[in-house]
């Protein structure tokens, strides 16, 4: 118990069921306050872990290192803008908004001090990292199945619009109650599924793909010392490439051809530089071909009424007339950057991204991690975490260069993604990386 590796082997596959498992208690009629308690075993894994930590140590693993000192620095930030008066910053967060704030933007402080106090063994690497590839595997096959063999009126019926609207507070329109990214539409009546798994997101589904392309990635070397090694890591990437192909993720493609491409830099292997350069060709050639492959499905009468509701007022995602996952997410970067730019002492926690939304406030910053995290603590607080996540990358490289890769491709993400509110990357990749730190 004074090294309490075990909640890796919870949360690495618990996280990937979450949403899945929560939509489902909603069903069975387990719903407010009993199903945030339920809601909450992941925080109440990772502090339980911490504690363990912290008693074990007698003290929190703090070894005075340059990453070190700046996580306790953005944490210190965040918690003086939990305690400052909203009132003095211009924001309007309700205490509610606060708490779920600090939560969100301490998440990976409190990872990484757990991976900091768990000196995991190379035995217990290879098993993490086992898990991983087999929760990605299964997510994988679990959703590549869904998008053809499980209809999409059978995720409208199930608990899903449930636990995002009544338990979270997320209101969406076009499907049902359904997240829009459920589908890739295609301007017609017949949008095209996307995989979404159990994270019930292709979002979160394709970051895990991510992660664990470039863990195999990092162990190719080792998979080819035998063919039972080398036909599992064979059979693993395509499915695992096949995963990350049908979420129609094309940030998430680039993140890995990112991380793929620092792989290459830090072990000096021409092969990593290869398959970033496939990774590029190959999804630019399935983008272009999904709308002809790709597994249909149809929206509802009211369905319908909504995208041409939204198609007279001009909105993209309805006409089908440009690439309205990219455009929107570049305009929410600019328009936050300039938020953050013409208020740089920050709004207070509660203001961005999906809190401010839970809570129906102004969302005074949205998608990008950074400029959530500058409405929230300032320009300070961005730049602090920056340059934890910078200096972090470049200590976690040279002992487990998948571990930086990864972290790395976060890191890209966070542009246009606020990765840290991607619970299985904040708990399970921060943890790792503070490890190797």
């Amino acid at each position: 118990m004074t090294r309490p590796v075990w909640a890796l082997y919870v949360l690495i596959p618990g996280l990937a069921l979450h949403n899945f498992v929560m939509a489902e208690l909603w069903e069975l009629g387990v719903r407010g306050l009993a199903l945030d308690v339920v809601s909450a075993w992941k925080e109440a894994v990772l502090l339980v872990a911490l504690a363990l930590v912290v008693r074990a140590r007698r003290g929190l693993p703090f070894k005075a290192t340059w990453c070190d000192w700046l996580a306790l620095a953005f944490a210190a930030l965040v918690v003086l803008y939990a305690l400052i008066p909203q009132s003095w910053l211009g924001g309007d967060a309700s205490a509610k908004g606060v708490l779920f704030g600090a939560r969100h933007d301490l998440l990976p402080v409190a990872a990484y001090f757990l991976g900091r106090g768990l000196a995991l063994t190379g035995d217990d690497l290879r098993r993490v990292s086992l898990t991983i590839v087999a929760t990605a595997c299964a997510v994988a096959a679990f959703g590549l199945v869904d998008v053809y063999a499980i209809p999409l009126q059978w995720w409208r019926d199930s608990g899903a619009p449930g636990w995002y609207r009544e338990q979270l507070g997320l209101t969406y329109r076009g499907l049902s109650r359904l997240p829009e990214n459920f589908v890739y539409n295609t301007g017609d009546e017949r949008p095209l599924r996307r995989l979404v798994s159990t994270f019930l997101s292709p979002l979160a589904s394709s970051y895990l793909f991510v992660v664990a392309l470039l863990l195999l990635a990092g162990a190719r070397r080792a998979a080819f010392a035998s063919n039972r090694l080398f036909r599992g890591w064979v059979g693993a990437a395509a499915l695992l490439l096949a995963g990350l192909l049908w979420t129609h993720t094309r940030s998430a493609l680039l993140a890995l051809a990112a991380g793929l491409v620092l792989l290459a830099w830090a072990r000096r292997d021409i092969w990593a530089l290869g398959a970033a350069i496939a990774v590029v060709a190959v999804g630019a050639a399935f983008v272009a071909v999904y709308p002809d492959i790709g597994p249909r499905t149809r929206f509802t009468p009211s369905e319908l009424d909504v995208q041409r509701s939204q198609a007279k007022e001009g909105s993209p995602a309805a006409s089908g007339a440009t690439d309205a996952s990219t455009e929107s997410h570049w305009r929410s970067l600019r328009d936050g950057a300039e938020t953050v730019a013409k208020h740089p002492w920050g709004y207070g926690l509660g203001n961005a991204g999906v809190t401010a939304s839970r809570t129906n406030k102004e969302i005074k910053a949205g998608e990008s991690t950074y400029t959530e995290l500058g409405v929230d603590a300032g320009l300070l607080g961005a730049l602090v975490f920056l340059a934890w996540s910078l200096v972090l990358v470049r200590r976690v490289l040279p002992p487990s260069a998948w571990i930086g890769a990864s972290l790395a491709a976060a890191l890209v993400l966070g542009l246009q993604t606020d990765v840290i509110g991607v619970p299985w990357l904040a708990y399970v990749l921060w943890t790792l990386a503070g490890d190797q730190a």
